[in-house]
């Protein structure tokens, strides 16, 4: 998966560029660097690979999640939707605004459960948000229905997801405004981060103003510019945009890579009976990142991970004793533990997370063990692999 294993000589000559004029901001300096506009170019090019209007380049995927819900309007009070399987990014980007996470069961996609959200809205809902994890996809079609009836957004984080489709549309596309990160660890990476797509040009201007301190950015004077409300720095610096820019022209092979490499090891557990997959909604094609599995029991599932890893199998992972993805993991969003105080919103809104059932959740997460699929193993070593894993679930069933 993570872009960093084929980092070489095109990101070198990108970075290159930038260093050999000194300009590493994004913004001004004109005269200076040499025409070369690398957040711009990669904007350009993202948007169009995303099949979008507009790409706005950011300096992480949490703080393009902050301003794709800032972009819309979104603030104090409103109620978020999204799922207990995710990044801590998620509900750190909604009460960044002051807005106030509703956290709801995931199904056996491991996204959220349209029924779920159904249930969860209220009269002060505005968005859905969907988290791709682990390279698939959420029920879009489902979900979009339920925006429409309730006039609700649907904001798409697919930072773990990008070059997955759904019904021919990539990831991030399908709904108001899609969100990536590309840090290191991501299937392409600046090193640091984020980018946000849209059709719409009012989301998009907003994104634009509020990344750089609520700059217009109109003109050529950066002293002149208005600033039509209030905005923070969240932006991106020519070096990193730079790194992206190169990695972009590697995603399809990235994707052909990971497509050939999951596909040797889904084969091979595919014939042990009591190993399930999670479920793609149809119309859905996964980006290949990670090979997600279910066993029957949650016991089995923790005592096959252990086994994976004593056995030398690396880079698999059981989410549900995470600390960084899955509700129980959350003692601090749980418990509301903050350096200062948090907005009125959230202390009078914010579910009891302790004492929330959660039971659908825990029956998909406790049974579900995830193997990254990285891009730098030679199919030699993605066989091997596969029949270690094989072997060492085997013995376990």
């Amino acid at each position: 998966m993570p872009g960093f294993e084929v980092f070489g000589a095109e990101e070198r000559k990108q970075v290159n560029d930038v260093l050999e004029t000194g300009v590493l901001m994004r913004y001004g300096f004109d005269g200076m660097r040499n025409n070369h506009w690398k957040a711009k170019e990669f904007e350009v090019a993202f948007a169009e690979r995303m099949q979008s209007a507009h790409c706005q380049l950011v300096s992480s995927g949490t703080s393009a999640l902050t301003i794709a819900l800032a972009a819309a309007g979104i603030g104090a009070g409103d109620e978020v939707i999204m799922p207990t399987f995710t990044f801590v990014a998620s509900f750190e980007s909604i009460m960044m605004l002051g807005a106030v996470p509703v956290l709801v069961d995931i199904d056996d996609t491991l996204t959220l459960d349209p029924a779920a959200v159904e249930a969860a809205i209220t009269s002060k809902t505005t968005c859905v948000m969907p988290v791709h994890m682990c390279g698939s996809m959420a029920d879009l079609d489902a979900l979009q229905a339920i925006c429409d009836k309730h006039d609700l957004l649907l904001l798409e984080d697919a930072c773990q997801a990008i070059g997955g489709s759904y019904n021919g549309k990539p990831l991030g596309s399908y709904g108001d405004l899609g969100c990536f990160s590309f840090d290191y660890v991501k299937t392409i990476t600046c090193g640091e981060g984020g980018g946000i797509i849209t059709n719409s040009e009012k989301y998009k201007l907003n994104a634009d103003h509020y990344q750089d301190h609520g700059h217009d950015h109109v003109g050529k004077d950066r002293g002149a510019e208005t600033h039509p409300f209030l905005g923070y720095n969240f932006r991106i610096s020519e070096l990193n945009a730079a790194v992206g820019l190169a990695q972009l022209d590697k995603l399809d092979g990235i994707l052909k890579t990971q497509q050939r490499n999951y596909t040797i090891m889904r084969e091979a557990l595919s014939e042990i009976e009591g190993v399930t997959f999670r479920r793609v909604p149809e119309g859905g094609v996964e980006n290949y990142s990670f090979v997600n599995f279910f066993l029957p029991t949650q016991e089995l599932a923790e005592k096959a991970h252990k086994a994976l890893s004593a056995n030398g199998v690396d880079a698999c992972f059981y989410w549900f004793k995470n600390n960084w993805h899955y509700i129980h993991g959350w003692e601090h969003l749980r418990n509301l533990k903050s350096l200062g105080n948090l907005s009125a919103e959230i202390k009078a809104q914010m579910q009891d997370l302790n004492n929330t059932d959660f039971s659908k959740s825990d029956a998909w997460m406790g049974r579900t063990v995830s193997s990254l699929v990285k891009i730098g193993w030679s199919e030699a070593q993605v066989r091997d692999r596969a029949q270690s894993m094989a072997s060492v679930l085997k013995d376990i069933l």
